[in-house]
């Protein structure tokens, strides 16, 4: 099989976005308000929207499944409060697991939380119970920063995670790291804020001792890890300095990497210095790269050709295609298991 692990929800109907621009301007205007029970989307919309996007570019580069969470820009944590967050997150995590259900070969469904700037990161535990028990996602999307670039929140190591950590534990959850809009304009969105958000948090987890307190817990750092694989000496160093263990030894039990990296020699670099059993297959597709590279004729994000000229053994490609995402996400690994593959 080739499992991408990294998959949003960037082609959602029309409506979803409607019934959010009417939730914005309630905040302002409460007689705008959107109805609550969020936008009437039919399973026909869901496959138009589907079919002729995600689908078909999976079965044109050869893709059998996909882990699918809410467009991450359209998190957007820093509108509203609390309660705006956790109605989106609900209508978004609910869209995504219809998809699921109507295609339950090809998607497995990831969740976003409903977190907020300023809000005890607890609140968003029963959101995370709800789409485990209910929906079965198999992942959540986890915002290190949900002030849209400002940086508010503390690191992740920080204690005040941990209630979201022993509940990713306990159902057995990884967490992918992936923040969501900036609206800080020091900050691109995709081209600047995604990057240093990926850095961030491993320069977090370097200077902490999340593991000893989690040991079972599981995050991924999207986008190959941002600047992490280019600068590894650099970490390495800084680690050293600090009085830190070796970033091998001290994070690779438990921190992992996609291949959301759009050129050949970005992915070479990551197989070379990242050991492969750390590096999960995944492209973004549809999401912050769309275009046709014009030097090699090929869509940017389609990043299965990288990683098959890579140079890997059959045995490491397999890895990294499959058999990393099963290890990592083991609730992926028993539906697929359900289904006889």
């Amino acid at each position: 099989m080739i499992i991408d692990c990294h998959g949003h929800y960037t082609t959602a109907p029309p409506a979803l976005g409607q019934w959010r621009d009417r939730q914005i301007a309630s905040l302002d205007d409460p007689a705008a308000a959107p109805d609550p029970a969020g936008p009437r989307i039919s399973d026909d919309e869901l496959r138009e929207s589907i079919e002729g996007n995600q689908l078909r570019l999976m079965d044109e580069r050869g893709i059998d499944l996909t882990v699918f969470s809410p467009r991450a820009s359209f998190m957007a944590h820093h509108i509203g409060d609390f309660a705006t967050s956790a109605r989106w997150a609900a209508i978004c995590n609910e869209l995504c697991h219809r998809v699921s259900t109507l295609y339950p070969e090809r998607f497995a469904p990831a969740a976003m939380l409903p977190q907020s700037p300023g809000a005890d990161p607890a609140t968003c535990v029963p959101e995370l119970v709800r789409c485990a028990e209910e929906y079965g996602v198999v992942a959540v999307n986890l915002n290190p920063d949900p002030s849209g670039g400002h940086w508010t929140a503390p690191p992740l190591t920080d204690r005040s995670w941990y209630p979201l950590y022993e509940k990713l534990v306990e159902y057995d959850l990884p967490a992918m790291v992936h923040v969501s809009t900036s609206v800080n304009p020091a900050f691109h969105t995709t081209g600047a804020h995604y990057l240093n958000a990926d850095t961030t948090a491993f320069m977090q987890l370097v200077q902490g001792d999340l593991f000893r307190d989690f040991p079972g817990l599981r995050l991924v750092i999207p986008h190959g890890g941002g600047a992490v694989p280019y600068h590894w000496g650099r970490f390495r160093g800084l680690a050293t300095a600090l009085g830190r263990p070796e970033p091998a030894e001290h994070l690779l039990g438990n921190v992992f990497f996609d291949t959301c990296v759009y050129h050949q020699p970005g992915i070479d670099l990551l197989l070379d210095v990242v050991p492969v059993r750390n590096v999960l297959f995944a492209s973004e597709m549809i999401g912050a790269v769309r275009d046709i590279d014009p030097c090699s004729g090929h869509h940017f994000d389609h990043t299965r050709r990288y990683v098959e000229a890579a140079g890997l053994s059959a045995g490491d490609l397999a890895a990294v295609q499959e058999h990393n995402a099963r290890a990592v996400y083991p609730r992926l690994d028993a539906l697929l298991n359900r289904q006889g593959r």
